[in-house]
This record gives structure tokens, C-alpha cells and sequence, in this order.
């Protein structure tokens, strides 16, 4: 049994018949009642994602999430298709599954595949990739610590916010989980 107390972005649980993951989770104590725990869930199978109020102390069966490596192969219009590392099964997910990951999924890259009860509900990514950019505007000299940052496009199409000092063919570190600019490689 997982306790709402203990609710952490990513927690899955399950809540009346459905998989859902906690996005967001917030303790909010009032004077004379006892806590509230206010969470933003996503429903893994669906993908759709609501609020739900808690009340301190409230249990919901834990479940099991197996993970496996794999490889991100290839896309081909709605589904993605991946290589489990082991056994070398590919798996084709839909679009509407990977819609937060797609910007930073590039063909080669290591993922991990996501099973509930021997069917798959989704990937995991690393917390950072290498991405190369190729679009942005031509650094200034002198703007190497600036503070100050710029767009760029990069080569899976996703969008970041880069120092001045990166240029056009640079490689960079980008942070999965947030979307940003971790460093230069």
C-alpha cells in the first residue's frame, strides 16, 4: 500500500480500477483539520491527466512497474517503434503515449520500456540526451558568461533556451525532464 503522505512525482498507484501516476503533489496543512494533499495524476493508459484532492493518511494499492532497456529505433508517422535490449522484441507504441518525450527521442538512443502486468504502458528516457542544434542565431563575442540566453532549434525539432556563446552545429546536454539547456558538450 502506498500512503498519500508519501506521494513523490512518479509515484504510480492505483485508484479505482485505473494506473495512475502523480505529475505534481502538493501538502497543504489547515489550521484545525488534519492535511490535504492536493495532486495532479495522469492516467497511464489513457494519458489523460486531472487534479484529485486527498485526505492525509489515505492508502491506494501499490503496483509494480517492471523496466527494461531498450532502444529507440525508428518512427513511422503515429507509432514509435523500440528494441528491448534483452530479448530483442520490437514494440510499436502510439503517438498519444510518448507526446511528452517525442522532442528528445532520437533513433540509437537508449530508453527504458515501461511494463504493468506484462503489457507495456509507456518509456522512460535518460534524465539528460545529446542533442546537436541547428538553428540558432550566430553567438556575439564576448557573451561567453553572459547570463542572457537565445533560442535554438534542435535536430529532433525540440525547442531550448541556449547561452549566447552556443552556435549553429554545437552539441548539447538537454534535461528530459524540465527541457533544459544543461551544457555544452
Amino acid at each position: 500500500m502506498v500512503s498519500t503522505n508519501d506521494f513523490r512525482t512518479g509515484t504510480t498507484f492505483e485508484m479505482d480500477g485505473q494506473l495512475v501516476a502523480v505529475v505534481h503533489v502538493e501538502h497543504i496543512k489547515l489550521a484545525r483539520a488534519g492535511a490535504v494533499i492536493k495532486a495532479r495524476l495522469r492516467n497511464v493508459r489513457t494519458g489523460a491527466i486531472f487534479e484529485q484532492s486527498f485526505r492525509s493518511g489515505d492508502k491506494y494499492k501499490a503496483v509494480r512497474i517492471e523496466k527494461s532497456e531498450a532502444t529507440y529505433l525508428y518512427n513511422d508517422g503515429d507509432l514509435y517503434h523500440f528494441m528491448d535490449n534483452q530479448n530483442f522484441e520490437q514494440v510499436a507504441l502510439p503517438k498519444e503515449t510518448l507526446e511528452d518525450l517525442i522532442p528528445y527521442l532520437k533513433e540509437g538512443n537508449p530508453v527504458n520500456i515501461l511494463r504493468y502486468e506484462d503489457s507495456v504502458i509507456g518509456v522512460e528516457l535518460p534524465i539528460n540526451v545529446e542533442l546537436q542544434v541547428t538553428e540558432t542565431e550566430p553567438g556575439i563575442r564576448g557573451d561567453t558568461v553572459s547570463a542572457s540566453f537565445k533560442p535554438a532549434r534542435l535536430e529532433t525539432g525540440a525547442a531550448v533556451q541556449v547561452p549566447l556563446f552556443v552556435n549553429k552545429g554545437d552539441r548539447i546536454k538537454v534535461d528530459t525532464r524540465t527541457g533544459a539547456y544543461m551544457e555544452r558538450v
